[in-house]
C-alpha cells in the first residue's frame, strides 16, 4: 500500500487500521473471559472490579461521541445497490457472490480481497481504501461468520462513511454481548473486536514510563504484555497494583452517568441491546464515589436479536441516546475519595 494510500486512509476511517494491526494475545482474552460477571456487567477479581466504559473505547476506537451521533442499527440491512456505490462492485456481480450462512447474509471476505488487489493493483487508490475498511470492519470490528463480511457490518460501515456515526456504542455492546452468551452458553464463540478489549486490558495492568498519547500507542510501548502468563497474572492482580487512570485519560471533561429513560447505559450492537453499569467504574474514571449504589443502577438489561418483539425496546434505546446525562467535571476527585460504604456494598455483591 503506497504512502498515499496509507494516509488517506488514516484520515478517513482514523484508527482502525492500526486497531486492525493489535496483535492480540488469545491467552489474555481467554483468561479474562474467567472473571465475567454476568448480573453486574463488570469483570470481577479479588478485591475490585474492572468495566470497560464508552469513555475509554472512544478513545481506543478514536471515535469520539462528543458532536457525533452514535451508531444505533436502524432495523434494516443496506440494499446490494447502496453497498455497490461505495465499494464499486456492480449490484450484479454483489447479488452473484453474497451468501446465506444459516441466516447470515453477507459478502465472502475472498471475494473482497481480491477485489482490493485489483484496486491496489490499477492504482485506484480511493475505491481500494474503502474496500479495505470495509474489510476491518467486517473481519476486525464487526466479526460474526468466518469468512463472511455480513450486512450488520456493513450498515455499521456505511453509516461511518457517509455520516462518521461513532462506532463505540456499538462495538461496545457487542463485546458485552458476547461475554453474556458466554455465561449462557460455556461453548459460545468468542466474537467481538478484540484488539480493542485488548488494548483496554493492557492498558489497566501495565504502566508506561512516559505518557501515551493515544491507548494504542501506550499499548505498543508495553513489553511486558508479551511476555505475561495471563492465567497467573490475573489471578494475583490487587486493586492497589491496577493501572486504574492510563495516562491517555488526563484532560477528559465528564463521564457518562446515564441515559434518558435509563438507569445506567443501555448500548445496541449488531446483536442486540445491552447495558452496562458507570456506577461500578467510578474508580477507573477518577471519581469518587459518594455512598453505596442503588439496586436501580446495576439492573440487567439485554434483548437478543432484533425480532418484531423487540421493536419498542429497540426504539427505546435509541431514543435515550438522544438525551444523555453526565458527571460534571467539579465532581472528580482521586481514587482515595471512594468511600467505605461502596466497598460494603461491593462485598456483598460478591458473595
Amino acid at each position: 500500500m503506497s504512502s498515499f494510500a496509507c494516509q488517506a486512509l488514516h484520515k478517513t476511517y482514523g484508527k482502525i487500521w492500526d486497531l486492525a494491526m493489535i496483535d492480540v494475545s488469545i491467552e489474555a482474552i481467554a483468561a479474562l473471559t474467567q472473571y465475567y460477571d454476568q448480573p453486574l456487567r463488570c469483570f470481577m477479581f479479588g478485591d475490585f472490579q474492572l468495566v470497560p466504559t464508552v469513555e475509554e473505547f472512544e478513545e481506543i476506537l478514536g471515535c469520539l461521541l462528543g458532536g457525533r451521533k452514535p451508531y444505533l442499527f436502524s432495523g434494516f440491512y443496506p440494499s446490494m445497490a447502496r453497498i455497490a456505490k461505495v465499494v464499486k462492485i456492480s449490484v450484479q456481480e454483489l447479488d452473484r457472490v453474497k451468501q446465506n450462512r444459516n441466516g447470515v447474509v453477507g459478502i465472502p471476505r475472498k471475494h473482497l480481497e481480491e477485489k482490493a488487489k485489483a484496486l491496489a493493483d490499477r492504482g485506484e487508490w480511493a475505491s481500494f481504501i474503502d474496500v479495505l475498511a470495509l474489510l476491518v470492519f467486517g473481519v476486525v470490528l464487526f466479526p460474526n461468520v468466518d469468512g463472511l463480511v455480513d450486512l450488520a457490518a456493513i450498515d455499521a460501515f456505511l453509516a461511518y462513511h457517509y455520516s462518521k456515526e461513532s462506532l463505540v456504542v456499538a462495538i461496545l455492546a457487542d463485546a458485552y454481548d458476547t461475554f453474556d452468551r458466554r455465561c449462557e452458553k460455556s461453548s459460545a464463540r468468542i466474537i467481538y473486536c478484540t484488539p480493542a478489549l485488548y488494548v483496554w486490558l493492557v492498558s489497566h495492568l501495565f504502566r508506561h514510563e512516559s505518557r501515551p498519547i493515544c491507548p494504542l500507542q501506550g499499548h505498543c510501548t508495553c513489553a511486558e504484555k508479551g511476555k505475561a502468563n495471563w492465567e497467573q497474572l490475573l489471578a494475583s492482580i490487587v486493586g492497589t497494583s491496577v493501572n486504574w487512570f492510563p495516562r491517555w485519560k488526563e484532560g477528559r471533561v465528564g463521564v457518562l452517568s446515564s441515559c434518558q429513560g435509563f438507569s445506567n447505559i443501555p448500548l445496541m450492537g449488531t446483536r442486540g441491546c445491552i447495558n452496562y453499569n458507570p456506577i461500578l467504574a467510578i474508580r477507573q474514571l477518577d471519581y469518587p464515589m459518594r455512598g453505596a449504589s442503588s439496586e436501580e443502577s446495576t439492573m440487567p438489561f439485554i434483548a437478543w436479536g432484533f425480532s418484531d418483539p423487540n421493536a419498542r425496546i429497540f426504539q427505546r434505546v435509541r431514543k435515550a441516546w438522544s438525551v444523555v446525562q453526565r458527571k460534571d467535571k467539579e465532581l472528580r476527585g482521586s481514587n482515595n475519595g471512594i468511600v467505605s460504604g461502596y466497598h460494603k456494598w461491593l462485598k456483598t455483591r460478591m458473595k
